[in-house]
């Protein structure tokens, strides 16, 4: 019997820990008519690689794919902004009946002589796929024409969900990678999946560099096409975003035998182990005590204000919808350290190893649930009676219509949540959303949410004081 309500097709993509039931299901196709919460294999590839901030990214068809772009998107620029700018083919009527390769090489050009790009990534849309377009032949010409690096990326939406995605991007970055010489002087990492949303490798990477270590190339946060090109040369390759990247790291551990290290940077715990794990690799005693000098330093300054905000939120209960398992199992961890209850845990994309590791660190009761659509989302916060949605940008209207509180972890977020300082923002803004007075406010009208359900009235989120060292 099925937790909530769901469509014919999904069962076995919802568990309870503590129930009898099977591993959950998951890698399988989205649900059709389902309205599921993934996103396309273009837009996948497009969150890997727009991040690199002076490379050119041309979208090869209709003028509406080039609006998923990173602008409206929180990765910033310590440097060019050229990755703010979306460009497209604009392919129309005409280009798919006689095709559009002419039109893309002209476009190839036309883009070379303007803004002079270090490199170009062409990205390939449903309709290229349909009408069959030769993309690596035209960028493969173009690359000679040009003298740069002109990169097909095979990222048409129906070749499967945004995993595929993952995976077109990597294959284009493995394909830069390697084409420049580099020496480290010393210590030497990449930082692979980070891409430096509202500024967060500023708050990670001076650590790494106060430990002696030398982050050649971050992909794709804040990256430069010389920085990937030379990625091939670090000792190495530390990855956070385990369900884009890991794909990356073991094409490079295959072809240049670079090792491997999955961490994360969120949390005052992981961040701590993410330096205890690159000290532990070089295996540099001077490098160790260097990096428990800035743990305890910063564990010093953090852990007063996190106990302040855990003071105001201990006891309330979470749900953690997220694109990829790594970021969920970090904000496990980070909720504990709060005193709250995880009660559900969901993500778009995860593994059943990532599910089954989900399973091991959530208590008897957690909901955990693979590729959710808005349906069952609402009934299950209301079943679970969650005070606080961690989610993206897409799942932030539900929360606040059925009086939930909300917390964007998306790409979209503008406020740092990685590293020492990420974490107080983090803690920061779960105190202030659960106890904003605004939940205290009568709803105008049942939601219809709930009257399907079967339920009068949405739960009462009460409000308790929040201390003012938390909020300082």
């Amino acid at each position: 019997m099925s937790i909530v309500k769901i469509f014919e097709g999904r069962e076995g993509h919802i568990s309870c820990k503590g129930e009898d039931a099977g591993p959950l299901a998951c890698n399988s196709e989205s649900l059709a008519g389902a309205v599921s919460q993934r996103a396309c294999v273009y837009s996948g590839a497009r969150v890997v690689l727009n991040p690199i901030t002076d490379a050119l990214h041309l979208v090869h068809g209709p003028i509406g794919c080039a609006s998923y772009t990173w602008d409206i998107r929180g990765s910033t620029s310590s440097g060019p902004d050229l990755y703010r700018s979306s460009f497209s083919t604009d392919m129309k009527e005409l280009d798919v009946v006689f095709g559009g390769e002419k039109k893309l090489a002209a476009c190839l050009h036309e883009l070379a002589e303007e803004y002079h790009p270090p490199a170009i990534f062409v990205y390939s849309t449903c309709i290229v796929g349909i009408i069959g377009d030769d993309l690596s032949s035209v960028c493969r010409k173009a690359s000679r024409d040009l003298g740069i690096p002109v990169l097909p990326v095979k990222s048409e939406g129906f070749r499967g969900n945004k995993n595929e995605g993952y995976k077109a991007a990597c294959n284009a970055l493995a394909a830069l990678i390697g084409s420049a010489n580099y020496g480290p002087k010393g210590p030497s990492i990449n930082i692979l999946g980070e891409y430096n949303v509202a500024d967060d490798l500023s708050y990670v990477k001076p650590f790494f560099q106060e430990m002696g270590i030398e982050v050649v190339a971050t992909l794709t946060g804040d990256a430069r096409v010389r920085e990937i090109q030379r990625a091939h040369a670090a000792h190495l390759n530390l990855v956070q975003c385990s369900g884009s990247m890991t794909y990356l790291a073991k094409k490079m551990e295959e072809k240049y035998g670079t090792p491997y290290k999955r961490v994360s940077f969120f949390g005052v715990e992981d961040m701590s182990n993410a330096l205890r794990t690159a000290a532990d690799f070089f295996a540099l005693p001077q490098m160790r005590e260097r990096a428990e000098q800035v743990i305890h330093r910063e564990k010093s300054r953090v852990m007063p204000f996190l106990q302040a905000c855990r003071d105001s939120v201990a006891g309330r209960k979470a749900a953690i919808y997220m694109g990829g398992a790594a970021k969920a199992v970090s904000l496990v961890r980070a909720f504990q350290d709060l005193g709250m209850e995880v009660v559900i845990i969901g993500t778009q994309t995860g593994s059943r190893d990532d599910y089954q590791n989900i399973a091991y660190i959530v208590k008897d009761g957690t909901v955990i649930i693979d590729d959710a659509n808005p349906r069952e989302l609402s009934q299950l916060l209301v079943r679970q009676k969650a005070d606080l949605l961690v989610a993206g940008v897409k799942e932030r209207f539900l929360a606040y219509k059925m009086k939930i509180a909300f917390c964007d972890f998306n790409h979209d977020r503008t406020v740092n949540f990685e590293g020492y300082e990420g974490i107080m923002n983090f803690a920061r803004e779960v105190s202030t959303s659960i106890n904003s007075p605004v939940w205290q406010l009568p709803l105008n009208r049942a939601s219809g949410i709930v009257k399907r359900i079967g339920l009068e009235s949405l739960k009462e989120v009460s409000s308790s004081d929040i201390s003012e060292s938390c909020h300082s």
